[in-house]
């Protein structure tokens, strides 16, 4: 068997190293902690969330809209601190990708739909530096997944073929957009099937590369 072509890893966020850290369960937490309409918060999170993950406006433009709406008893800082608390790491995998990204012989670059200010506190809060070389964030680029478009700029960014990625993401419908690119993809499950795939794809490229015990 031939060495694994493979150069460059691909990965979502949150779902995957982070929890989704503005995802439904925390706007219904956010809801019944600051006493909010959660149906009518929800109609306009949908209507324009997406405008903001794609950079055309901030957080305190989207706060406008679906929060401070309505005059409030609350502070936006209050609201601010709330939202940005939401996100945590999910177990094992973050720790782990930092310390095989030492050694394991690939870039690592995420690919992700994120809202800039959003995008910025999870990079500096989780030192996302250390396992990422790059960052594909929706909010920079002006694309968000599913468009074919942004797996399309990160392989242009990395000098990269389709045959010479591999792609996580948590959710299936876009692992499959970018699988029907050509890019080798994986619906991420959990943290052992998907360090299984890595330290296999890292030994087939150096096979005197053994995979940690740890």
């Amino acid at each position: 068997m031939k060495g694994s072509r493979i150069k460059v890893l691909f990965f979502d966020v949150g779902g995957v190293l982070l929890n989704n850290g503005w995802g439904h369960q925390s706007r219904q937490a956010a809801a019944a902690k600051f006493n909010l309409n959660y149906e009518e918060m929800e109609v306009l999170h949908n209507f324009i969330f997406n405008v903001y993950e794609i950079g055309k406006i901030s957080l305190d433009d989207y706060l406008d809209t679906v929060v401070f709406n309505h005059p409030r008893d609350f502070s936006r800082q209050d609201f601010k601190d709330f939202l940005f608390a939401q996100s945590v790491a999910l177990p094992d995998f973050l720790p782990w990708l930092k310390e095989w990204k030492k050694t394991c012989g690939f870039r690592v670059i995420s690919i992700n739909n994120e809202g800039r200010e959003i995008n910025n506190y999870r990079i500096q809060k989780f030192g996302l530096h250390d396992c990422f070389d790059a960052f594909i964030s929706s909010c920079e680029v002006g694309m968000r997944k599913p468009d074919p478009g942004i797996f399309n700029l990160a392989m242009g960014i990395a000098q990269v073929s389709a045959e010479e990625c591999l792609y996580f993401d948590d959710r299936l419908m876009l692992a499959q957009a970018a699988q029907k690119l050509g890019i080798l993809s994986f619906h991420h499950q959990d943290f052992s099937a998907t360090r299984q795939i890595l330290e296999t794809h890292q030994l087939s490229a150096n096979p005197n590369n053994r995979p940690s015990e740890k």
